[in-house]
């Protein structure tokens, strides 16, 4: 039932939404229900648990390409793949990030200690529901009424009363290459205020470091760099209205500095964290230390062979650059499951620009390789942070990693075969429908334009971009060298650092200021804070998000 939404809004949009509080909140309503008239027992935590890893892993599909690199692909050819061969390739990419995720799990969950904010936002929902007693009562009604806070401004301000997204009014002047231009706005480099109760949310649980490293990320970004870049002429402007967004026109280049701060900053944490002999083991061996070392790294092989298998055989794609992809795809997905453990915010876009950029760079005029390349990459790097959150719910309440395995296998043998069927149902023919006012698919266009400008090699990339992307990566990698050493208060938080340079600011702003009222909470009423502060912030994040799957549900309807 959820997993159509998430391809709906992904092709509308370019938005998906993360289910698992949604579908932890079904499933629980569901079986109380038939608890109530005695055809069944209600779940116990555990069982509530696997349920929502299921549901999660199935909306999830959309990562393994339905909403970005498959229709891309389908429009430079000319026609969609057949079911029989898109419901095995999607589950072959997913299947690939269940093994990464239970692989980084020791590393990301125990060692690091990231916290996870979808993860914790829906265990805490789910302690909620199952606990007894007065305080849990409470705690629990102050989740639902969050919910329903959340969920209504956000139903109002996707009808007929948009909610104002206030500007900070500045006008820069244009020089250089804007000559012509009026001057750069506060709403063309995106710092607005976005009123959005779930990114408030996310800010009060990642914390008041990541928010102010995203703030910091941002200011960098889109106030210093971009309005330097445009009127230099590196970056490209956008349309000359000072009420216009500019965002999709400067992404092209920031986004090389932002995703390069993050790959070098988590490539070299895992790095350290594998060489440190002097760094603690996990608290609890149980659950590093479970048997199954031998079968992890047998699957993560068979996975990847799959991969390869499918690539040869499908697309056509010479077996050196198939096989090339998955240690490509293995990399990034541990990139992007630590941003998603210090931000919640999966950057499965810029990912996808990093793998085909690495693609242009081995096969320049192979466009099919460049899409499918960055497919793989992309669809392991979301079900990889995906079940990471999961687990993250089972660490907290102590249920066993290996179920959850198995609950997320079956959500993704589900999400393959609904999420294809339904993708192939809306969009019969991609060439005409796709990139049109009834069918925006941002992402499709973004994917597929890369893919053209790499099909002429590494060197179509601007040489400033490059330099830019060598001093993001340089400057990540020192960054989590200096953290994992010394752990200075002062440094900032290098994920979210980059993260914010490959989202409009005004996420970065709203998600910040999420993080100084809980930081304030904090300080001056710890109490409260300590009591219903996650089960606020947890309400937030699950009203906007079960409000978002609501709204795309209607729009398949209709």
């Amino acid at each position: 039932m959820l997993t159509p939404c998430n391809v709906y809004s992904g092709l509308k949009i370019g938005w998906s939404f993360n289910v698992s509080i949604i579908g932890l909140l079904l499933v629980a309503g569901f079986w109380g229900l038939l608890s109530r008239f005695r055809l069944a027992r209600s779940l116990d935590a555990g069982e509530g648990n696997i349920a929502q890893t299921t549901a999660s892993s199935s909306a999830n599909i959309i990562s393994g390409g339905l909403v970005a690199p498959i229709p891309a692909l389908a429009m430079m050819s000319g026609h969609n793949l057949p079911a029989g061969q898109l419901i095995p390739w999607v589950f072959a990419v997913s299947f690939l990030g269940i093994w990464v995720a239970w692989y980084l799990r020791a590393s990301l969950i125990f060692r690091s200690g990231l916290p996870f904010p979808t993860g914790r936002a829906t265990a805490e929902t789910l302690i909620e529901i199952f606990a007894k007693g007065h305080e849990a009562a409470l705690k629990l009604r102050v989740l639902l009424s969050a919910t329903v806070i959340a969920g209504g401004l956000k139903w109002l301000d996707t009808g007929l009363f948009p909610l104002p997204r206030p500007s900070f009014g500045f006008i820069l002047p244009a020089s250089g290459k804007l000559s012509g231009y009026a001057g750069i706005s506060a709403k063309n480099l995106t710092f607005t205020f976005d009123p959005s109760l779930m990114l408030a949310g996310f800010g009060a649980i990642i914390g008041f470091r990541a928010g102010v490293s995203l703030l910091l990320g941002a200011v960098i970004a889109w106030g210093v760099l971009g309005p330097i870049g445009v009127n230099q002429g590196f970056i490209a402007a956008g349309d000359a209205d000072l009420d216009a967004s500019w965002f999709a026109d400067m992404i092209e280049w920031l986004l090389w500095p932002g995703v390069a701060l993050m790959v070098g900053s988590a490539l070299t944490r895992f790095a350290l964290q594998a060489i440190d002999k002097k760094h603690p083991e996990p608290s609890d061996q149980p659950y590093e230390n479970d048997g199954a070392g031998a079968l992890r790294l047998f699957g993560l092989v068979i996975a990847g062979a799959v991969v390869v298998v499918l690539q040869v055989v499908i697309f056509d794609i010479h077996w050196l650059i198939a096989a090339l992809a998955v240690p490509i795809a293995f990399l990034l997905a541990m990139v992007a499951s630590r941003v998603v453990g210090e931000t919640g915010i999966p950057p499965i876009g810029a990912i996808g620009k990093v793998s085909q950029l690495s693609t242009g760079a081995m096969a320049p005029t192979e466009t099919t390789a460049n899409l499918i390349g960055a497919n793989v990459a992309g669809g392991a790097a979301g079900q990889s942070a995906d079940l990471l959150n999961d687990l993250k719910v089972g660490q907290m309440i102590g249920a066993a990693p290996r179920p959850q395995i198995v609950a997320q296998f079956f959500g993704i043998v589900t999400g393959s075969v609904v999420g294809s069927f339904v993708y192939l149902q809306l969009i019969p023919d991609p060439t005409s429908m796709l990139i049109s006012e009834a069918w925006p698919a941002p992402a499709v266009a973004t994917w597929k334009v890369v893919a053209e400008t790499l099909s002429n090699g590494f060197g179509a990339l601007p040489s400033s971009a490059l330099y830019a992307a060598a001093t993001g990566g340089v400057a990540g990698a020192f960054g989590a060298w200096l953290q994992h050493r010394h752990s200075p208060r002062w440094l900032p938080n290098m994920p979210a650092l980059g993260l914010a340079m490959v989202i409009p600011a005004s996420i970065a702003f709203t998600m910040f200021f999420g993080s100084l009222i809980a930081k304030l909470l904090e300080r001056y009423q710890p109490t409260l804070a300590q009591r219903f502060l996650i089960a606020v912030a947890s309400g937030l994040i699950a009203g906007e998000s079960l409000t978002g799957v609501l709204r795309a549900l209607l729009g398949i309807v209709a």
